[in-house]
């Protein structure tokens, strides 16, 4: 009976999981109700699979700590992988130190690469170097290998390092030829791919042209002034002035910068910033104060200037001004680009994600849901949210955390 459990272990470790079935499908033994788990989530069933893990995580006996810890990473892999990002840290924390005293260094690193994997998720982008660095290196397996890496060239994406990121992606592309598992081969080819698809939109002189993730890094160490709309924020190199918090003299900002070096009307300033139908001298008078504000907040970059028939921006050291757009403007862009990823997630996970209210996250589902780009199943608790992949929206370039690095 041994044979059969290291047989469909095997099964498993190769990528196999109906290989393992045929092996302890009929059995319910404690190691068997494992493989059966981790089989099942390989196939994609993760509520049986988390059903199977539980079972064999209370039909281990007390003194088997190490096989109830792989239950519990297997399980923490599980809410990873369909977004329960409220699934309890410390338990996964725990079965790793757990993993680390027996010697199990390999799933020890497994539980430590699936941390790094989620705290990558919510944009917590240093704790997930430093939980990387306090990891064993060697020896690990290949798919270990190439979880690493993966998670490496996630962190070089968010913070525009794209030679770092292809770089670890050769790496994980190697490791996965050494595994010979299908899936992660083409977990690779899906991560490169957001490398090769345009991450943004170049506006200038009312001209707009795709970039892709290389041309926004040259971009932020060029000596450009650039509007940034992924952040609302106004950039030189390391000099930002941010107006997150002041949706008007943003607009203002990036209706100047797309006319630069032009002037625009103070009609259009109205109506594109105020979003009035009619014009009147309340409109104008607001118009001077807001500009006033933006000449303040703008003073260590550029300068607004009044011209006969309106304004134009004037900047201080560079000749170039550029306006960084999303690729597809969307008023919920963000939510988005997190269902982008085609995993179902709950509006509290996508919450926590995106570090907003669970109420703004809801209304913003409904709306998508109304303009049909979102499907939801499930009832309460259980209800998930997810899209078809949207063209254009590189998830990872969305996700928290500077697009610029400052």
């Amino acid at each position: 009976m041994e044979s059969l459990i290291t047989a469909a272990a095997r099964a498993l470790e190769a990528g196999d999981p109906l290989g393992a079935l045929n092996r302890v499908a009929l059995r319910n033994d404690a190691p068997s109700l494992a493989l059966r788990g981790i089989a099942m989530a390989q196939l994609g069933d993760l509520p049986k699979a988390k059903t199977l893990l539980r079972s064999a995580a209370r039909a281990f006996g007390p003194r088997e700590v190490v096989a109830r810890a792989r239950c519990v990473v297997a399980e923490a892999e599980i809410a990873l992988v369909s977004r329960d990002l409220s699934w309890p840290a410390k338990t996964l924390a725990a079965a790793r130190a757990t993993l680390e005293q027996h010697g199990d260094l390999a799933n020890a690193a497994h539980a430590g690469h699936i941390e790094a994997r989620r705290l990558l998720l919510v944009g917590r982008l240093d704790e997930a170097e430093r939980t990387l660095a306090e990891l064993v290196t060697s020896p690990l397996p290949p798919a270990s290998q190439v979880v690493r890496e993966l998670v490496r060239a996630g962190i070089a994406i968010r913070r525009l390092k794209t030679k770092d990121a292809r770089a670890a992606l050769g790496r994980a592309a190697r490791a996965a030829r050494q595994a010979g598992i299908p899936a992660l081969e083409a977990e690779v080819e899906s991560t490169r791919l957001v490398l090769d698809t345009p991450a943004a939109r170049l506006i200038a002189r009312g001209e707009a042209r795709p970039l892709r993730l290389e041309q926004v890094e040259e971009l932020a160490a060029s000596g450009a002034l650039v509007v940034d709309t992924f952040h609302n924020a106004v950039r030189q190199r390391s000099t930002v002035v941010s107006l997150g918090t002041r949706p008007v003299l943003f607009a203002l900002a990036r209706i100047l910068a797309q006319a630069w070096p032009a002037d625009v009307s103070r009609e259009a300033l109205i109506t594109g910033a105020f979003q009035a139908r009619h014009v009147d001298d309340s409109h104008r008078a607001r118009l001077r104060v807001e500009i006033g504000r933006l000449r303040a907040k703008l003073r260590p970059l550029a300068d607004v200037s009044a011209t006969r028939q309106g304004f134009a921006l004037a900047p201080r050291k560079t000749r170039d001004v550029f306006v960084l757009a999303r690729p597809v403007e969307e008023k919920h862009a963000s939510v988005l680009a997190f269902l982008s990823d085609g995993e179902p997630w709950s509006s509290s996970a996508l919450a926590l994600a995106l570090g907003s209210s669970a109420r703004t996250v809801q209304r913003a589902l409904d709306a998508l849901a109304r303009a049909n780009k979102v499907q939801s199943f499930g009832q309460g608790r259980a209800r998930r949210w997810m899209t078809p992949p949207v063209p254009g929206f590189p998830t990872g370039l969305l996700l928290p955390g500077p697009l610029l690095k400052t």
